[in-house]
């Protein structure tokens, strides 16, 4: 009854704790691609290909669903994987539309035509794949009208996290957020278009300004997972054991992990 998390690094880590704590009888098996991170500047047939070869990897691990707890490869891959890879009996499912629903204030599974919303100039930050694809804006658009959104690629803030630097990921951030305000000098939303920056949101929030609603994924994904296997029970794998997988160097990869949870974290090569 697994489900399988991918990430790029460690970023989905976020995800990760989020769904153990509101399912924590399910298995779970983690999956981070650090040997090829950071995908936020791969183009979009090297995350495809990246991606397809980590999916496949927890699929045969037992876990017939599988969350992209990475936006790039949510924004670069899913949609491609979605129309002519995925078989029938299988699931890959992303962590925008989540989001979005609650920027939008969307019930999970309403598919209703696009509405006014209340929220009308969104901050995007994101990685630069993510940012290019334009997929939260492809999404948002399903979704509600008349909303402005500036995106804003953080090159360097994953890289800064993935080697604990966070005294530069502040700096980064910071210094992101000043090129977003130069752009949008009120936006009312901030969206945090990528899994690592939760541990960054108090620094998001500081240069924001307290009268900015910043979101991020985490508890977002994790509540919309819950639902989907009440709706979709059967979509629980066959895999038992919960897991850390890498592709990275698994002594580096857990001392990284266990201080980016601040917590033991044992990884085991993929």
């Amino acid at each position: 009854m697994a489900v399988g998390i991918f990430d790029s690094g460690l970023g989905g880590l976020t995800v990760l704790d989020a769904v153990a704590e509101r399912l924590p009888d399910l298995p779970l098996v983690y999956l981070g691609d650090s040997a090829h991170a950071p995908y936020g500047v791969r183009d979009a047939d090297d995350i495809y290909d990246l991606t397809t070869a980590a999916v496949q990897r927890l699929w045969d691990e037992g876990c017939d669903l599988v969350i992209l707890a990475c936006n790039t490869a949510s924004a670069a891959a899913l949609r491609r994987m979605q129309e002519s890879w995925i078989p029938t009996d299988k699931r890959v499912l992303g962590v925008f539309v989540p989001l979005i629903e609650a920027l939008t204030e969307r019930q999970w599974g309403d598919n209703s035509p696009p509405r006014e919303v209340a929220v009308k100039h969104v901050a995007l930050f994101a990685t630069p794949a993510t940012v290019s694809s334009r997929a939260f804006q492809r999404e948002l658009a399903f979704r509600a009208i008349g909303v402005d959104v500036e995106a804003q690629a953080c090159g360097g803030v994953v890289d800064a996290i993935e080697d604990g630097d966070m005294i530069l990921a502040d700096a980064l951030v910071r210094s992101h957020v000043d090129a977003l305000k130069r752009k949008m000098p009120k936006p009312e939303a901030a969206i945090l278009g990528c899994t690592h920056y939760p541990l960054m949101q108090d620094i998001f929030q500081s240069a924001l300004g307290d009268g900015v609603s910043v979101y991020s994924q985490a508890s977002l994904v994790a509540e919309s997972l819950a639902d989907y296997l009440d709706r979709h029970p059967n979509m629980r794998g066959s895999g038992e054991r919960s897991c850390f997988l890498t592709t990275g160097d698994p002594w580096q990869v857990s001392n990284r992990a266990t201080q980016f949870l601040r917590r033991k974290i044992e990884f085991e090569a993929a």
